[in-house]
């Protein structure tokens, strides 16, 4: 997953674009740009991938007017074959001269290029955007399932050697590596097999972030003209993330390692070593402290302040101790260093302190979801317990209708959300945090139905 921006963009805008995908409806949370505690922050069937697959498409396209989408009779949507192809080979022979201007060789371009199609089923999954959201409870019991605990601990035992050595040279728990490793690619077994160049280059046609895709297009071809992979054997995710723990193009250019010293950072054969080193010196180069919690599920004392419950509120041990927090077993807190507090189903549901580490998960991903999905797997693998705390099970997070229903209310009572969005970041929060409090609610500012309904 790495550079990568928004909450909202999934990892494709910001400091971390490893991942194609951060946020859909897995976690309503992570939706909005926001300021990580330490540094600039950055789901898909569980079973398989754990990697957000949608997003809506947007004004600003190439593919618009005639070439968007036409109704058919029997109600289904279709884009004409012919206008399509001709449009996609006219791009192509743009972007081959543009591509030639950033240093690719003809030969590349030819071997890459050469015969490529446009493929419709990309923007059908680019915009598949479901309106209904998983629960954090319901994803976190596909992302740290029984199963997929003992597959990451027969994976830390069956390589342990190479993961020692990982751990060893780039400082980063091999469990956390494991983790990332399952969320990613279910420990290798989901890697995507669709033509990464095919991918990039019908998004980049497609143009609601034709900049991006069309930068992600020309890393992928500086990859094949290294000669790290050829072109049938890149392979990844619709969005074009590649190999056992989904690099973006830009990323592996970045931050992948040949760490099996073979000539190649090769992150898509079947033997995992470069892409969970990469995936180590990527959490190294953001600032990953070892033997360092990423988060501790912590207990809330009756009366207290969740205008606390802030990423912004940054507070020492001691100083979370004075306030009431103890362990979610009612244990003296334990010194791990600053932190906030996390509340990520609101008042009603577990409570986290979430450390640096935290942090640096989030430039893999920023969805709150996945950054505990995480963060808890690689607990779970080392031998921890599930977490103490009750999840509010009765209820469900808001639809993005209903979240940009919430955002319009708020504004016209005076609580500015910064925009009507669907998007619940820090602005959305601080409106909600601000209603709650005027209307003697817990001001928690998570955007539950209860605050909905009374804002109706």
């Amino acid at each position: 997953m790495p550079p990568r921006s928004s909450r909202s963009f999934a990892g494709l805008l910001g400091p971390s674009l490893l991942c194609a995908f951060a946020l859909d409806a897995t976690s309503a949370q992570a939706t909005q740009a926001a300021p990580s505690v330490w540094a600039p922050s950055i789901v898909a069937a569980p079973t398989v991938s754990l990697r957000p697959t949608g997003r809506p498409l947007g004004e600003g396209s190439v593919i618009h007017s005639s070439l968007r989408p036409q109704s058919r009779p029997d109600g289904t949507q279709g884009v004409p074959d012919a206008s399509l192809a001709a449009g996609f080979r006219s791009w192509l022979v743009a972007f081959r001269s543009r591509a030639r201007a950033a240093g690719i060789a003809s030969q590349v371009l030819d071997q890459a290029l050469s015969d490529l199609t446009f493929d419709p089923d990309i923007i059908r999954n680019d915009g598949n955007q479901s309106e209904f959201v998983t629960p954090i409870w319901t994803y976190l019991d596909r992302a740290v399932s029984a199963d997929r605990i003992a597959t990451g601990q027969a994976a830390l035992r069956d390589y342990n050697a190479t993961l020692q050595r990982i751990e060893a040279t780039y400082g980063v728990d091999k469990e956390v590596v494991v983790a990332v490793w399952g969320m990613e690619s279910n420990f290798g077994s989901f890697r995507g097999n669709r033509e990464v160049i095919r991918s990039l280059a019908t998004l980049a046609f497609e143009g609601r972030r034709a900049e991006f895709f069309e930068s992600q297009l020309i890393a992928a071809l500086r990859i094949l003209q290294a000669g790290d992979v050829r072109p049938e054997d890149m392979t990844g995710s619709w969005a074009g993330a590649m190999g056992h723990t989904q690099f973006m193009p830009t990323s592996y250019l970045d931050y992948a390692v040949d760490f099996t010293g073979d000539g190649r950072r090769d992150i898509w054969s079947d033997d995992p070593t470069d892409a969970l080193a990469s995936t180590a010196a990527y959490l190294q180069k953001f600032g990953w402290e070892k033997d360092r919690p990423w988060g501790l599920e912590v207990r809330v004392p009756a009366g207290f302040d969740y205008a606390l419950a802030e990423r912004t509120q940054i507070k020492s041990a001691r100083e979370w101790r004075r306030l009431g927090l103890t362990t979610a077993l009612g244990n003296r807190l334990p010194n791990h260093g600053k932190a906030a507090l996390l509340l990520p189903a609101g008042a009603n549901g577990p409570a986290f302190l979430v450390y640096k580490n935290f942090a640096v998960i989030e430039r893999y991903n920023a969805a709150d979801a996945y950054v505990i999905g995480v963060g808890h797997l690689s607990d779970r693998i080392k031998g921890a317990g599930p977490f103490a705390g009750d999840w509010p099970l009765g209820s469900r997070p808001l639809t993005r209708s209903e979240r940009k229903e919430l955002q319009q209310r708020l504004s016209s009572s005076g609580f500015d959300t910064g925009g009507i969005d669907g998007r619940v970041g820090p602005r959305t929060r601080a409106a909600v945090r601000a209603f709650q409090l005027a209307s003697g609610l817990i001001p928690d500012g998570y955007p539950s139905h209860a605050v909905l309904e009374r804002l109706r």
